[in-house]
């Protein structure tokens, strides 16, 4: 469904140049759902704009389905919004228009797409469970139930990806948990590719696959070891529901998660060996550092 390789994204002005994806490589399958985690600044959010059609890259690959990101033309970045991916941004003013009930909140981009389908608009209401709510206006909904119509708005029109950035940023843990049900639901019953952008780990461990970004790369993944949720009904941590990998670009290069490096005090040169079987990275004896193996 998405397919990144060497995806950069430059952003200059007269005095300064950022670079925010420096060579990004990430692949995601269709009907998968899957988490993107960083820092601020690590560029999670600027690949979720890139894939949402908001922003151009600068070079490298980025494919959606059928499109080809970097080569598409403003015409077909528009039918591609459109048709293609359905997105959900964490402030409310964003997806929501105050002065429209909830039905016709889900109605306008279906109308900007030339055909309303109330039928279809009030299916996805009940999806997420907003069916007794249908003519309320924005002041009559709690912001939980705001961010349920927004979903119920990304897939309007019938989209095959939906991008989420920090989709329960404003809401407490029920609601959040309410949330992700309703995501994990339209996921396995409608087969949307859902990619989320977070910087909440507890809501990262409620997905398949967890990739995360550093400096604008990947750096690792994190992959469920049982798509079954424990005993309690509730998904575990990351790190107990996950087995965590680093990733490989193209020429084997690889980013060695930051607390290892400091834990063996490794800055910019570290000692490896490779006995057949295990590759043993080291901090170099000459700079002082410790024997203990990563």
């Amino acid at each position: 469904m998405i397919h990144c390789e060497g995806l950069v994204k430059i952003y200059k002005t007269d005095e300064i140049e950022v670079v925010a994806l420096q060579g990004l490589n990430i692949t995601v399958e269709p009907g998968e759902m899957m988490a993107i985690i960083g820092n601020s600044g690590s560029g999670k959010s600027t690949l979720l704009n890139i894939l949402g059609g908001l922003d151009r890259p600068s070079a490298g690959q980025v494919k959606v389905g059928e499109w080809d990101l970097l080569k598409i033309t403003d015409d077909q970045l528009v039918e591609y919004k459109r048709k293609t991916v359905g997105f959900i941004w964490q402030n409310n003013a964003r997806n929501l228009l105050p002065y429209l009930t909830a039905l016709e909140n889900v109605e306008m981009p279906m109308m900007l797409n030339g055909k309303v389908d109330r039928e279809y608009a009030k299916q996805l209401l009940e999806w997420v469970g907003l069916k007794e709510r249908l003519h309320n206006k924005l002041y009559q909904l709690s912001g939980g139930e705001q961010q349920r119509v927004a979903i119920a708005i990304s897939l309007s029109n019938r989209p095959s990806l939906l991008l989420a950035d920090e989709p329960t940023g404003s809401v407490d843990t029920q609601t959040s948990d309410m949330i992700m049900d309703i995501f994990r639901r339209l996921n396995k019953e409608i087969g949307v590719t859902i990619v989320i952008v977070t910087h909440d780990l507890s809501l990262a461990s409620k997905v398949d696959r967890v990739v995360a970004i550093r400096d604008g790369l990947t750096s690792t993944e994190f992959v469920k070891r049982n798509e079954n949720l424990d005993g309690t009904g509730r998904s575990r941590s990351i790190q107990e529901g996950h087995e965590e990998y680093v990733v490989l670009d193209r020429a084997g290069r690889l980013q060695i998660p930051k607390p290892f490096l400091q834990a063996l005090n490794i800055t910019n040169k570290a000692s490896m060996e490779f006995d057949g079987e295990t590759i043993v990275i080291r901090a170099p004896k000459q700079l002082g550092g410790t024997n203990d193996e990563q």
